[in-house]
């Protein structure tokens, strides 16, 4: 059993044929699909709503990309956060900071994040997080968060592909880390061996699709059955059978996201404390 633990199931890439691609991640063993809830204007997020509430299987999260903070309105929020309290809504994001493309200004950028921490904390309900060329923004603010909160952070640096000073200060904040199909690429091994040095039972599955697919369809588009490939290379990566890492990142993503367990049979379903 497997989790994609992070997918934008509402891409336009999946336009002709989005059906038929969640299909074919049930017939490739997924028990579940995290579809990220993002985009320019509220209608996007409300679609990766939609589309968990029409299957039971898909489950969704719901914020504003930091490439996508300056375009926010001061009543989004309040319907995100409505949206937020929906059954089939399981996390807040992604958010966070990105100063690669800066296609938002870095002070609403951190506001953005700031705000949807808070709404993290106040909805009881995990983070994913987004940062990228902002490491000591990120850690900065996710450690403000940590001081206000009184207690380990919940949620996830989803896409991780820092270095192990970055993965040990998420840890160290209460974090999991999320690996898609990067961790497969040839000149990855700086982050396989960050993979090495941290506890699986804190390590999660994605494919952030329909990008990043892995080796071998690496530059085609990417969709949830392929983190099945995710899965090998970590597998690799540890020295573990794939079963192993298949049940343990499934109970992280379960744990974490309270998934229901009758939908992952074996699953240990542990929820931690969030309220």
């Amino acid at each position: 059993m497997f989790v994609d633990s992070h997918a934008h199931l509402d891409a336009k890439a999946f336009d002709s044929d989005r059906r038929e691609m969640i299909e074919r991640a049930w017939d490739a063993g997924l028990g579940a699909v995290i579809t990220v809830g993002v985009g320019e204007t509220l209608s996007e997020i409300e679609g990766a709503v939609a589309l968990a509430e029409a299957d039971e299987r898909i489950f969704a999260t719901v914020g504003i990309h930091p490439h996508d903070a300056g375009g926010i309105r001061p009543d989004w929020y309040g319907r995100i956060e409505e949206l937020a309290r929906r059954p089939k809504v399981v996390g807040i994001g992604e958010t966070g900071l990105d100063y690669h493309y800066m296609h938002s200004p870095k002070e609403t950028q951190r506001d953005a994040f700031e705000r949807f921490l808070r709404m993290g904390r106040e909805t009881g309900l995990p983070v994913v997080i987004h940062t990228r060329e902002a490491d000591d923004d990120t850690v900065a603010i996710l450690r403000e968060a940590r001081a206000e909160a009184g207690r380990p952070l919940c949620g996830v640096v989803h896409c991780f592909s820092g270095d192990y000073s970055l993965a040990r200060q998420a840890l160290d904040l209460g974090l999991y880390l999320s690996f898609t199909g990067v961790i497969t690429f040839p000149r990855a091994e700086a982050l396989r061996e960050v993979l090495k040095k941290i506890p699986i039972e804190r390590v999660f599955l994605e494919t952030d699709c329909p990008y990043l697919s892995p080796v071998p369809f690496r530059g085609k588009r990417n969709e949830p059955a392929r983190v099945i490939q995710v899965a090998r290379t970590v597998a690799e990566v540890l020295g573990r059978p794939i079963e192993e890492v298949a049940r343990i990142t499934t109970e992280n993503a379960v744990r974490l996201f309270r998934l229901p367990g009758e939908l992952l049979a074996g699953v240990s379903v542990r929820h931690p404390v969030t309220s």
